[in-house]
């Protein structure tokens, strides 16, 4: 295993440094530029967008900026924001937190409707339960998340409000209420929209998906053999059943992070939520190129990280898989 893990990791590396250039050449070749705000402002003259090109490198040729950019990077600098002026690693260190507790707090949402959801359709296929569950699912997986965190908008902050106060039922913008900053229930209130938009859509899936897995378990010989030695069905199912069935879904979850954390672009620039997402749109629509290719190579490598513990952590918990 641990052979297996340093040779996934060493064969990263060249996967990264071809994932970078090509980021960079993708991200350089968007149409506008940093300075196309400059350009449009009548009073700047063509002598001071000379200079400020000059001084964000922006002349110089591009396997030159390239190198550049890759060294600082390599060093742990990710360059200084074009738009907000700021260093871009202490921007990133602000607002990874925030995306870390929406994307975490849709995550165990999921986990937790989820698994029984999947369990109990499957053990009792076919019925209203699983029809009524069916429907619902469906219609969840057919949501795009940007047009369910809108609707929860008009149905929850415009539509419906509190009967005694007239306010809306849940708030849609940023973290926190202004002045209860510390306050951790105004923290969940706020996260209530935000995570419902983001994990309805996996809820869906991934009971779907254990059911599926369920279904093919319950149909095993061992199964029968535990039904038949008298064991409550809730053992067989919970403790027999689901520990094999749950295999393929962990690895399915560890390939979907990287998707988790790119549902929370739309969730995150819908919401007004201050996290990863949101920096990423800013910086798109100000061509912000230090910040664009940091946020984008940080989930590159998210995704290469997610795909290795997939495979381990498969071969960890299914002991007839052997790695060489």
């Amino acid at each position: 295993m641990r052979t297996y893990a340093l040779r996934r990791i060493l064969q990263t590396i060249p996967i990264l440094f071809i994932i970078s250039i090509l980021l960079f050449l993708m991200v350089r070749a968007a149409p506008g530029g940093p300075l196309t705000a400059a350009r449009r402002n009548p009073n700047i003259t063509k002598e001071q967008l000379e200079l400020l090109e000059e001084k964000l490198g922006l002349n110089d040729p591009l396997p030159v900026q390239y190198g550049r950019w890759l060294g600082e990077m390599f060093s742990g600098n990710m360059g200084e924001s074009i738009k907000f002026h700021r260093p871009v690693s202490e921007m990133i260190r602000e607002r990874i937190p925030n995306t870390l507790t929406l994307v975490g707090a849709s995550f165990l949402l999921t986990l937790i409707l989820a698994v029984p959801i999947g369990v109990l359709s499957a053990r009792k296929p076919y019925s209203f339960f699983d029809y009524a569950m069916t429907t619902i699912t469906f219609i969840g997986q057919s949501i795009p998340v940007y047009w369910l965190g809108l609707g929860l908008i008009v149905i929850f902050y415009v539509t419906l409000k509190h009967p005694v106060t007239g306010d809306p039922l849940f708030p849609v913008g940023g973290m926190n209420t202004y002045g209860k900053e510390g306050d951790l229930l105004d923290r969940l209130w706020h996260l209530v929209l935000p995570v419902t938009a983001l994990s309805l859509g996996w809820i869906a899936w991934y009971s779907r998906f254990l059911r599926s897995s369920m279904l093919d378990i319950l149909h095993e010989d061992y199964i029968r053999t535990a039904h038949a030695k008298g064991l409550r069905a809730w053992v067989v199912h919970y403790k027999h059943a689901l520990s094999n069935a749950i295999l393929p879904l962990i690895t399915l979850i560890a390939l979907d992070l990287p998707s988790l954390f790119a549902g929370a672009l739309f969730v995150e620039t819908i919401f007004s939520w201050p996290g990863m997402g949101r920096l990423f749109w800013d910086a798109a629509k100000g061509r912000d190129y230090p910040v664009l290719l940091s946020v984008v190579m940080i989930t590159a490598v998210l995704i290469i990280v997610c795909n290795i513990l997939a495979d381990l952590a498969y071969g960890w918990l299914n002991p007839q898989v052997k790695y060489e």
